[in-house]
Parts: structure tokens; sequence; C-alpha cells
């Protein structure tokens, strides 16, 4: 460990720093079940910025769905990616 490290904080990945974005709102969903779900625009916009800083995305490629059965929440995320040229 650096000593800039101990003092300054390791900066986390974006990876998981998503991870527990997406871990808060889904606790937060499971607690207030609202019929109809919020915060995936605000998802499907996160996403979108993550993954267009490593390729270019068209935003429409991004599609998000949430199907709840039982005490059982289901997140479905399609990414469509271009192909390699």
């Amino acid at each position: 460990m650096s000593f800039l490290t101990f003092f300054l904080g390791e900066k986390k990945k974006t990876a998981s720093v998503a991870k527990e974005r997406l871990q808060i709102i889904l606790a937060h969903e499971r607690t207030d079940r609202s019929p109809k779900p919020d915060y995936l625009p605000a998802l499907q916009r996160d996403l979108i910025a993550v993954i267009s800083k490593y390729i270019h995305i068209n935003p429409a490629d991004i599609k998000l769905h949430l199907e709840r059965q039982d005490n059982l929440d289901i997140l479905e995320v399609k990414i469509e990616l271009p192909d390699k040229k």
C-alpha cells in the first residue's frame, strides 16, 4: 500500500460501483414493492454511459425488463453489441 493510497483511499472500479448501485436500487424496490419500477430509466442511462466508455453503442440497443414472480424479482438486461469491424 502506498503512502498516497493510505491517505486518499483507493479509487473503486467502475464495475464494483455499478454493482453496488444496482444492489441498492433492488433492495429499495423490494422494500417499496411499487407496481411500476421508477428506477429502470435511470439504470438504463447509467448502463449506456458505462458501456459507451468502451464501445460505441446505440442507446436503443439496451433493453431492461423487470418481472416479478411471488417473492422473486427478475431483472433482464439485453444489450445488443455492434459487430466487430
